[in-house]
Parts: C-alpha cells; sequence; structure tokens
C-alpha cells in the first residue's frame, strides 16, 4: 500500500499524485472498528469489481485535536497503526489529509470539485452517517449531488452488533471502564498500543517480575488503570506478558503519572530502547494499593499465572 499526504491546496498539483480512476472510501476512520471495516471493504469490493484502483481518504491530526472541540481524548489507531490495519485490508492507497484551520473551512462544493474529483475518484464509499465540509454543512445526499456526472456514491448502512451501532465512542467508554472483551469485539481485534522501552524505577528486578516500562510512541486513548493479560510483540517475536497500567499506589501516594509496565512471561534479556507493541487481551483486576511489598509480590505472582492461563 502506498500513502500519500496530501496538504490542499498545495499538493494537489503535484505530478508525483499519479491520478488514476479509483474507489476511495472517505472517513476520519479512528478506531478502524468493524464499522469502519464494512466501510473500507466495500471500497475494495466495488474497486476490484470495476478494475480500478482501491483508496482510503483520512485527516490528520484529528480534527477534535485540532479544533479542539468535543470528546477528544487520544487516537484508538494513531496513523501508524492505520496504515499496517489497511494494508492487511488490501487496500492500494492511503490519502492522508492535513486536517488545519485552513482545510477546515472548506465549504462541502470546494471538498468535492476541488479534492475528489481532481484525484479521479469514480466512486466514493461513506457511511450512512457522513460529514464533509465547513461544520459538517455537507452530507452523502448532497455529496451525491455535487458528484453529479462524475462521480457515484455508495453509502454503506450502520454496522450493528448486539442491535447496537458500532461507535469509536463507545468503545472509548468501553476502554475507559475496563470492559475490554466487549471493546474488542467492537473492534474485531484486541485493543493495542505501541511504545519504546525507557528506564523506569527499576522496582520490579527487585522483587522478581522485571518490567519493560512504556513511553507511548502516540497519543492513545488510555484504559483503564488496572492489570492486564497482553500479548507482546517485538520484532517477529510474540511473547505473552501482564502489564499494570497505573500509579503503583504501594509506593506512591499520589500525583504520578499513569505508567504502562510490562512483565514479559518466560523472556530473559533487556528491552531498553526497544519498540514493543502491546495488545490488550484480557482485563484481570482493578489497580490496588497493598499493605505490604510481600502481599504485592504474591498478588503479581498470581496475576502472572492467571494472564498465562488466559492467554494459553
Amino acid at each position: 500500500m502506498k500513502t500519500v499526504m496530501l496538504t490542499y491546496p498545495q499538493t494537489l498539483t503535484s505530478d508525483e499524485l499519479r491520478r488514476q480512476p479509483q474507489v476511495l472510501a472517505i472517513g476520519q476512520f479512528d478506531g478502524m472498528h468493524l464499522g469502519h471495516a464494512s466501510v473500507i471493504l466495500s471500497a475494495v469490493r466495488i474497486a476490484r469489481e470495476k478494475g480500478m484502483q482501491s483508496a482510503v481518504m483520512t485527516f490528520h491530526p484529528h480534527p477534535k485535536e485540532v479544533m479542539r472541540k468535543g470528546d477528544y481524548e487520544g487516537y484508538l489507531t494513531p496513523l501508524r497503526d492505520k496504515e499496517d490495519i489497511l494494508a492487511e485490508m488490501g487496500v492500494d492507497v492511503l490519502y492522508v489529509v492535513e486536517f488545519n484551520e485552513e482545510f477546515s473551512q472548506l465549504t462541502p462544493e470546494q471538498f468535492v470539485h476541488d479534492l475528489l474529483i481532481p484525484l479521479q475518484t469514480r466512486t466514493a464509499v461513506v457511511g450512512f452517517d457522513f460529514r464533509f465540509g465547513h461544520k459538517g454543512a455537507g452530507d452523502e445526499q448532497m455529496l451525491r449531488s455535487l458528484g453529479s456526472n462524475e462521480m457515484a456514491v455508495e453509502t454503506v448502512p450502520p454496522f450493528l452488533l448486539n442491535g447496537e451501532k458500532v461507535s469509536s465512542s463507545l468503545i472509548r467508554g468501553l476502554l475507559k471502564r475496563g470492559e475490554l472483551d466487549e471493546a474488542s469485539q467492537w473492534l474485531g481485534r484486541p485493543y493495542s498500543i505501541r511504545g519504546t522501552v525507557i528506564h523506569g524505577e527499576k522496582r520490579g528486578r527487585t522483587i522478581g517480575f522485571p518490567t519493560a516500562n512504556l513511553e507511548l510512541t502516540d497519543h492513545y486513548v488510555a484504559p483503564a488503570k488496572g492489570v492486564y493479560a497482553v500479548r507482546v510483540y517485538h520484532g517477529e517475536q510474540s511473547l505473552r506478558g501482564v502489564m499494570n497500567l497505573g500509579v503503583k499506589p504501594t509506593f506512591h501516594d499520589s500525583g504520578m503519572k499513569p505508567t504502562f509496565e510490562v512483565h514479559v512471561l518466560d523472556f530473559e534479556g533487556h528491552l531498553y530502547d526497544e519498540e514493543l507493541k502491546v495488545e490488550l487481551v484480557h482485563y484481570i483486576r482493578e489497580e490496588r494499593k497493598f499493605d505490604s511489598i510481600d502481599a504485592l509480590i504474591s498478588q503479581i505472582r498470581e496475576d502472572a499465572l492467571t494472564a498465562a492461563r488466559l492467554l494459553g
């Protein structure tokens, strides 16, 4: 998959675009959940039927981050993660449009005639609730009208799971409540984060459970504080682990920034400065303060056994 970074209007005249007729799925797609997948895979299918290029258009940074409005609390799928998932779905080209103040002022007419049509979009594929243009003035019916004879529009209905519409905002809520199983079901995969291993307090190794202290690579949505059974991807390796997300109340009174600390099971060696991808597979328990170090060690040992059992 090729990724093309677009800045309106400068790069639209670039010869590097190598425009060709395409079927284009359009959306923010933060989460890349089952609802988003239904839109994107529809575009891939239609493109193959028509013998055209399949493409996705998304916007970065997140509009809520730029406009400082709404309930923006981080990304479910930062751009790099989004690229990996889209490539696996068979998308040919990803257009990443820089979302800034100037772009936010585009009218629906400008969005279609100055952006979509010049990219040779023959069919636009959008979700049923798609909005575009300044203050979301355009909807899928307006998109259809503005496309006229130059661009067809396919609208994908809502994706329902157990009778409820899958949405990014509800997934964020599930993660923050520790309802990990349901969040994974709606995402269609475990929620994951990436981070670089940095030096921490090194307390874990003194009690027999060395941990990799992660500095996250992006502004991820932080799930509920607590202990998780996780899968850790280090290069080509897939490892089992247990992760604590929290402030370590046994050692700290208050005011500490939450940390992501992973104890990798059955692993020897150091991981400093290495990048890890961590899939949160099961939520084991809430974080809590222990009366003694021995009680903490006993609980960590039990958590590790629980994680090993849950991960198989």
